[in-house]
């Protein structure tokens, strides 16, 4: 896949996200879209993703992340073009 086939986006998710395995979750959902890049809580509540991938792929994550796992509320989910970065998997960001 060439870097031009890929979208690179950086998605903020706003709502009930943390503590109910929003970043894990997402993480099993990316690897099995085959995206990469990175999830991680973000201090004012919210759970931040940096994902590139297939258009096609990136969508579904981007749909997926509208409800995200069983546990969250999500109230809404921003999405933007973001720069493009080579990341090697799809990584659980830690504080």
């Amino acid at each position: 896949m060439t870097q031009d086939l890929l979208l690179h986006k950086r998605l903020v998710v706003v709502g009930r996200v943390q503590g109910v395995y929003y970043r894990v979750s997402t993480q099993q959902e990316a690897e099995k879209l085959g995206v990469r890049g990175w999830v991680k809580n973000r201090p004012d509540g919210a759970v931040e993703i940096e994902v590139h991938g297939s258009p096609s792929s990136v969508a579904a994550l981007v749909a997926w992340c509208q409800h995200g796992p069983p546990g969250a509320r999500v109230e809404s989910v921003t999405s933007d073009d973001c720069p493009a970065v080579e990341y090697p998997d799809f990584q659980i960001i830690r504080p």
